[in-house]
């Protein structure tokens, strides 16, 4: 692997304003997937790493909590600009660091900025309720205050967009806030970092922690925080949910995935393939949207598997920085190593291997092939387990019942698309598909910033999902008051002052 002719950049953590140079504790390196080649070391933060980051939290909380909505937005809008002024170098970053293309990361660039400027909006996200007259000469009212310190622990695969879900929301709400980034991919969250401060955001309000395991259950056990966001694989997912809320803490942890696309005899084919190939491809397959099962409805299969066969056939495997690339390298060389041992395991229980990417096509970096494997069951390992890479299972069923109870089957609910020009069958699928998000001949059912963010069954651990009004919500705490006064109007003997200019 070359760890040559390449230059390092410094991974450091942001504690109360300050960037930390490294103190000489363990690192792990940072990989440009295209390459194999060292770009960075993560430093392995310790426990009382993230004990100085709470505290800090901890004492910029009270005033940023206490700075009026309004003006915590405007600090958003200016940082909102920022992200556009430097869309292409967070474009860059995100390439460089997690390898995929520069569309793929342009898009989770573009993507991430609509929840900020979604936060833009808090002064209005923050309304509470009132009834008046509850009961005679009483009022309900309700208030949303933010939480205290607040967390969020980030994946690899999106390493710019998935910090930006619940960093202006959080923030926005008057919470201080950590990041736990990816330790595979740090880069992108160091420079919303440095973008942030140039927005003006008071020292101790957003802060960085680096770090793997460590890291990660320090912030579950701290009592400092208040809450924790988790976006990553489920068992991982499952340890945040149970340790988190075991010392007390409101969890959201977004999970893993295995999501079906049911493509109808009555499908438009030519417009149907590219965005399945699309979405079992793109981003080397490492996304939480993908789609990793196709099922095909009557005779469309065999069209069908031929069809995408030469659509998949047909990309241009190569580094992201490169135009025209269409499939990029996966993250880590042992990850690719996971992915080949799924392909082995499908073809030992039976599958068709249709397409195989085994053999990496290029030298350099951590390339795969893409992989399509046909006659694909609910009893193979590769029908119902996350692969996380570039295969696509096929599955032939007979009608759309048996989709439907194909997919349900997985313990997974996070997404399902049909392929179909039948208004009825896209609404019997609706009422009965066990999913979280839905796309109706959209290969990727990415919902947008004001809505949530909605896996369900074992993508989900939590009440509250991130983004949208959701996301407000985990951010916050309401504060419910009943209101009464005993004094006739006019005879209280308080003065009444008037209200001075930004009081």
């Amino acid at each position: 692997m070359q760890e040559t002719d390449v230059r390092r950049r410094e991974v450091r953590n942001l504690i109360g304003g300050a960037w930390e140079e490294r103190n000489g504790g363990e690192t792990e390196p940072v990989y440009d997937p295209a390459t194999g080649q060292v770009i960075a070391e993560t430093p392995l933060s310790t426990r009382e790493d993230v004990d100085r980051a709470v505290t800090k939290a901890k004492e910029a909380f009270p005033g940023w909590a206490g700075t009026p909505v309004g003006e915590r937005a405007r600090i958003l809008f200016r940082f909102k600009m920022l992200l556009e002024d430097h869309f292409e170098e967070l474009r860059d970053l995100v390439t460089l660091e997690n390898g995929k293309d520069a569309r793929d990361a342009g898009g989770e660039v573009r993507r991430g900025i609509e929840v900020v400027e979604f936060a833009c909006g808090m002064p209005t996200l923050m309304m509470g309720e009132s009834v008046r007259d509850v009961a005679r000469g009483i009022d309900n009212i309700s208030y949303r205050f933010p939480l205290g310190v607040v967390a969020a622990i980030t994946p690899f695969n999106f390493p710019c967009m998935v910090p930006l879900w619940t960093l202006p929301v959080a923030i926005g709400a008057g919470n201080t806030y950590i990041l736990k980034p990816s330790e595979r991919t740090p880069l992108s969250a160091q420079r919303l970092g440095e973008l942030l401060t140039e927005a003006g955001m008071p020292d101790g309000v957003f802060n960085i922690v680096n770090g793997a395991r460590e890291a990660v259950d320090s912030i579950l056990e701290h009592p400092g925080i208040e809450a924790v966001s988790f976006v990553g694989s489920k068992p991982v997912a499952e340890h945040v949910y149970k340790h988190g809320a075991a010392h007390g803490k409101r969890v959201q942890a977004l999970a893993g995935a295995k999501n079906s696309m049911i493509v109808m005899p009555d499908a438009v084919l030519d417009k149907a393939v590219p965005n399945i190939v699309s979405s079992s491809y793109g981003n080397a397959g490492e996304r939480c949207l993908a789609g990793s099962v196709l099922v095909a409805v009557g005779d469309v299969a065999d069209d069908l598997v031929e069809k995408v066969k030469e659509a998949a056939s047909a990309m241009k495997v190569g580094p992201g920085k490169e135009e025209g690339s269409e499939l990029t390298p996966v993250i880590r060389d042992s990850h690719r190593e996971k992915v080949k041992s799924y392909i082995d395991t499908g073809e030992e229980e039976g599958a068709e291997v249709v397409l195989d990417g085994r053999e990496p096509p290029l030298e350099e970096g951590f390339f795969m092939g893409p992989t399509l494997l046909d006659n694909v069951t609910g009893d193979m390992r590769v029908g119902r387990e996350e692969i996380f890479g570039p295969v696509l299972s096929v599955v032939r069923v007979a009608n759309l019942d048996e989709a439907i109870e194909f997919t349900n089957g997985s313990p997974f609910g996070n997404a399902c698309s049909i392929f179909t020009e039948n208004g009825a069958a896209v609404r019997h699928w609706r009422e009965n598909i066990e999913a979280g998000m839905l796309g109706v001949n959209i290969g990727v059912a990415a919902p947008m910033a004001f809505f949530p963010f909605n896996g369900i069954k074992d993508s989900f651990y939590g009440d509250l999902h991130a983004t949208g009004k959701d996301g407000v919500r985990f951010f916050t705490e309401n504060k419910v008051e009943a209101v009464r006064y005993f004094s006739e109007p006019g005879v209280t003997a308080a003065v009444q002052r008037p209200i001075e200019s930004g009081a």
